[in-house]
């Protein structure tokens, strides 16, 4: 028997927040591979307390856990340093971030691996990029040189004549570096990705073109359609999921110039402790970002990525692109 009516009826959604980080947790066991994981969560972690505006909520996945892990997690929650926190099996990594978008209504969603380092900055310098250029519809703090032909076409098309689209000197070889490093990957990139990026530039503000994954933020438009979920537990083409129906709703998917975050890896290392200790409570007053709705048009968006941009990359003219736009014929040969 039900008596009386509900209370909460009728009543909308309250929203103090703007911007939410969701974030993944997989660490089964502290051995082998995990061995160092649940040490540099804390550290992600930290980093995130530390360099995060008041008006960001933060929702973890425990995506199968240890109990050791779970019991830290429910005491972030139990101290209020976390707003959700959501407990299920291992069900893979973008169904687990799946689950923490659904339900929820923010202007700004970033997903991140639990082996992240947050530097000071790092919204702020995203929140440019989104203001600053419209069609941003996905914006990483770690700018890496080697993406500039990952789903940038319609970025590439739509500035092909365009004078603030062209190489500039890399703001942080080093951090870029570090990166390359922390993947175990040391030849990933060549000596001409450490000295010049493909940028756009509007209003003094620089973004590189391409964007990873390990972290990134989204603006809200691009969850209007997403996947109820994916077979895939890692990897695939799970990264589909979130990657491509940016570019297929015309958004642009970008970097911020200079580097704002560190990928950690599974191992403990010296640097992380230091970066830590650096970091600065984030304690000013931010105004959500003023992000502008952008007509995009579609089809040309459509013939921009499967048919303008496939005949950009071929060789002989993708060579000639990278030198009117900047480098030099050795350069481009090496790009």
């Amino acid at each position: 028997m039900r008596i009386g009516f509900n209370p909460k009826r009728g009543k909308m959604v309250e929203n103090e927040f703007f911007h939410q980080i969701v974030l993944p947790v997989y660490i089964p066991h502290e051995e082998g591979y995990f061995k160092d994981s649940f040490a540099i969560l804390k550290i992600c972690l930290n980093s995130l307390f530390s360099t995060c505006h008041n008006q960001t909520y933060f929702t973890i996945v425990n995506n199968g856990s240890s109990p050791k892990v779970r019991s830290y997690l429910e005491s972030l929650y139990t101290s209020s340093q976390i707003h959700e926190l959501i407990h299920t099996t291992n069900v893979g990594r973008v169904n687990a971030n799946l689950k923490g978008i659904v339900g929820h209504s923010f202007k700004l969603v970033t997903l991140t691996d639990a082996d992240v380092l947050f530097a000071n900055g790092w919204q702020e310098a995203t929140y440019k990029v989104f203001e600053n250029f419209n069609s941003a519809g996905a914006v990483t703090p770690v700018p890496n040189s080697r993406m500039i032909k990952t789903l940038t076409g319609n970025v590439l098309i739509a500035n092909l004549f365009s004078k603030k689209l062209k190489f500039t000197k890399v703001k942080d070889p080093k951090s870029m570096e570090h990166f390359a490093n922390s993947i175990n990957n040391f030849d990933l990139l060549k000596k001409v990705h450490l000295e010049k990026y493909l940028t756009i530039t509007n209003n003094d503000i620089e973004a590189m073109l391409g964007a990873g994954h390990f972290v990134i933020t989204y603006r809200d438009d691009v969850f209007q359609k997403v996947y109820k979920n994916t077979n895939y537990l890692f990897a695939g083409n799970s990264n589909d999921v979130f990657d491509i129906p940016v570019i297929e709703n015309g958004f642009w998917r970008l970097s911020t110039a200079s580097n704002y975050a560190f990928h950690m890896g599974n191992t403990l290392e010296s640097w992380m402790d230091e970066k830590e200790i650096n970091l600065k409570k984030n304690e000013e007053k931010v105004v959500m970002p003023k992000i502008e709705e952008q007509k995009i048009n579609l089809f040309f968006n459509y013939l921009s990525i499967h048919f303008f941009s496939k005949i950009l990359f071929k060789k002989p003219i993708w060579r000639l692109f990278l030198r009117w736009k900047g480098l030099t014929k050795a350069e481009a040969a090496n790009y």
